[in-house]
């Protein structure tokens, strides 16, 4: 029996299919730990004073896990979209990869969303936090563009 011939998309497919699978598993575990360190309490925001002193510890070093992992992922997604962009695929095949990395991006963006929602009620600013979030939904709004394409908009015009 023999193997089908993969073309350089298939390849590529696959290859993003594998890897957003394996981002995924990285980020749910993150996510896992992220809400055991957020087992002192149901309120969030919440104040400094529901927590011991090693739970906030606790916390803060999951929270810093999460933050880093959002921060590398926008960046490392950020650099595969624009190489989706310039590979010699046809528009359609391109528009199915920004249609995996979409759906990627919206799960990804409901574990993230946890660093907005269980925090304390005093927090530092945290200027690269920020940038990264907006960053991430530029991101997010080239990926939805590029599917939906230009010649999509011009119809809604």
């Amino acid at each position: 029996m023999t193997q089908p011939d993969f073309t350089a998309f298939d390849k590529a497919r696959t290859g993003l299919w594998t890897s957003l699978q394996k981002h995924l598993q990285t980020i749910y575990a993150a996510e896992t730990d992220f809400r055991a360190a957020t087992r002192f309490t149901d309120t969030f925001p919440f104040p400094n004073s529901a927590a011991t002193p090693q739970q906030l510890l606790d916390y803060q070093h999951q929270r810093a896990v999460l933050r880093d992992l959002f921060m590398d992922e926008t960046t490392q997604l950020d650099t595969l979209v624009k190489a989706i962009r310039t590979k010699d695929y046809p528009e359609a095949d391109k528009k199915l990869l920004m249609l995996m990395l979409l759906g990627y991006l919206d799960l990804a963006d409901t574990v993230f969303s946890l660093l907005d929602t269980h925090r304390p009620s005093q927090q530092e600013p945290d200027e690269e936090l920020d940038e990264a979030r907006g960053r991430f939904e530029r991101v997010r709004n080239f990926v939805r563009l590029n599917i939906r394409g230009i010649a999509g908009l011009l119809k809604g015009m």
